[in-house]
């Protein structure tokens, strides 16, 4: 079978050493740990930054090594698995491990523990965090700055409803390949969601709708994902779709039944699947 070059560390004939006698290569090698030290990294299918952008790193998300090709290095991404080539000055030396992670939106990190001080950021639902002390209602994050305390979940701690989640994400612009809470795409919209309650996902749609089970479209619920050709939404009931989506360049909810007419029109087509995690 051929491997999965998404999710298979290997290129040009160098793969990771834990596929050695799993995968050929001409050689194999250790990975080395590095994280994400911007708001958001783009991991391209090529070390080139006209390539496609096939997914994002968040601030804080591992990203194991492999080899350095000029201004890019190649490697995957720890939390889904996926491969890639990712800028250089967007990665640091693996430090202290979260102790948090962002649970809104976005939030910003101050110079002081104060509102009023400068700020940087945005950063992003999901972003992982390590805080070493609080102050009052802040916490000083590492590497970043003070970060108000309710923005950020200890790390083992999650939401519980990850329509909620996707819903709050409304209005977000959409961006291929996208993860950052201002522009997503649909699979991007759909894993961030799960992550934010504890659950890994994979990154695309062909993959994502091997999981769960199916059903059946007249029993549709919250919760319950629709898929079609290249895309995928959550029922916010039994009626309506939440989705990232092209046509509306955002995240929206609308009727099922007004996407499906529409997509159906197009080269997508009707729905392909419908699954209950």
């Amino acid at each position: 079978m051929t491997p999965d070059l998404r999710t298979t560390l290997i290129r040009e004939g160098l793969a990771a050493g834990g596929l050695e006698g799993l995968v050929p290569a001409a050689a194999y090698a250790e990975t080395r740990p590095m994280q994400t030290c911007l708001p958001q990294a783009s991991l391209y299918s090529q070390p080139d930054l006209a390539a496609e952008q096939q997914t994002q790193l968040l601030f804080g998300e591992r990203f194991d090594v492999l080899g350095d090709n000029g201004d890019f290095v190649l490697g995957q991404a720890r939390r889904d698995g996926y491969v890639g080539y990712v800028r250089r000055t967007a990665l640091t030396v693996r430090g202290l491990s979260p102790t948090h992670w962002i649970c809104v939106p976005q939030t910003f990190a101050l110079a002081e523990p104060d509102i009023k001080s400068a700020a940087s950021g945005p950063y992003w639902l999901n972003s992982l965090i390590t805080v070493v002390r609080t102050e009052g209602r802040f916490c000083w994050a590492d590497g970043l700055g003070w970060m108000v305390s309710e923005h950020l979940m200890p790390v083992g701690i999650f939401r519980t409803d990850f329509v909620a989640v996707a819903e709050s994400l409304s209005g977000a612009g959409y961006v291929w390949g996208g993860r950052m809470s201002s522009g997503l795409d649909c699979s991007g919209l759909v894993q961030q969601a799960r992550l934010s309650c504890g659950l890994a996902f994979p990154r695309d749609t062909d993959q994502q709708i091997t999981r769960g089970r199916a059903v059946e479209d007249r029993d549709l619920q919250r919760g319950d994902l629709v898929f079609w050709r290249g895309h995928v939404g959550v029922m916010v009931d039994e009626a309506k779709l939440i989705h990232a989506n092209a046509h509306h360049m955002a995240v929206t909810t609308e009727p099922l039944a007004e996407a499906v007419e529409r997509i159906a029109a197009g080269p997508t087509g009707k729905p392909i699947g419908y699954r209950r995690l």
